[in-house]
């Protein structure tokens, strides 16, 4: 397995917009993903745990065939929030002004890139691309997970607060401004309640949160990395946010 410092080479100038995408597992995904990404002009920054399919190997590859694109490799699966955070510390200590968080899965398109860039360059704030705002869309879904999804942002806005409609969405952009506020090494969540989190942070805060719509495509090839207890884990965290609040 990788280390953690095999990070390609620090960029020689601060990259406006780093587009950050966590892999676990991702091999049949990543590619066009990234191309897609790219189109739009977009540096790119993978994650990647040790994934045992080579996506990890994939990843090196196509940052070799592109000066654009750069892999962290780390030891072993150490979940989806802490990928963000090391990634972001290196964004922060190079420069970058946005941030965006994207799945590497191809469920997030990149066509919707942009909008949310400009709407977290124009708040100042976070964007958020929402499932469930007018515009808004979910396809290949089955109704069980529409209403589970659907359920854990009405939890999340009721105990915490909160406007946001779409609250676990993970295609995403922050302000350089938000992510120094915010102080990444107080964050206490490691799964996929750190997208939870981070907004209810942000709100704390003071920041804008403004909500973009976004089509949401169910990924295609690979499976969901969401399990039982990841869910579980994410209910009881807004719950402990909600008593500390």
């Amino acid at each position: 397995m990788k280390p953690k410092r095999d990070l390609a080479e620090r960029k020689s100038s601060p990259t406006e917009v780093l587009v950050v995408l966590p892999t676990f597992n991702e091999r049949e995904n990543l590619e066009r993903v990234v191309a897609g990404v790219r189109h739009y002009g977009h540096d790119v920054l993978i994650v990647d745990d040790a994934s045992p399919d080579g996506t990890g190997e994939l990843a090196d590859r196509l940052a070799a065939a592109d000066s654009g694109v750069r892999v962290l490799h780390r030891e072993r699966k150490l979940g989806l929030g802490s990928a963000y955070e090391d990634a972001f510390r290196i964004g922060l200590a190079e420069g970058s002004r946005l941030f965006v968080e994207m799945d590497a899965d191809g469920s997030h398109r990149p066509q919707d890139l942009d909008s949310i860039v400009q709407a977290a360059r124009g708040c100042g704030g976070l964007a958020v691309g929402s499932r469930y705002m007018r515009g808004g869309q979910i396809v290949g879904w089955p109704a069980h997970r529409l209403l589970l999804s659907w359920g854990a942002n009405l939890y999340c806005r009721t105990l915490l607060r909160l406007r946001v409609r779409d609250c676990t969405s993970g295609f995403r952009c922050y302000t350089r401004d938000l992510l120094a506020s915010i102080k990444l090494d107080d964050i206490v969540s490691q799964g996929y309640s750190f997208q939870i989190e981070m907004v209810h942070r942000t709100v704390r805060l003071g920041y804008p949160v403004v909500e973009v719509p976004i089509r949401f495509e169910d990924r295609v090839a690979g499976a969901s990395k969401v399990s039982q207890g990841e869910i579980g884990r994410a209910l009881w965290t807004v719950l402990r946010l909600s008593l500390a609040r």
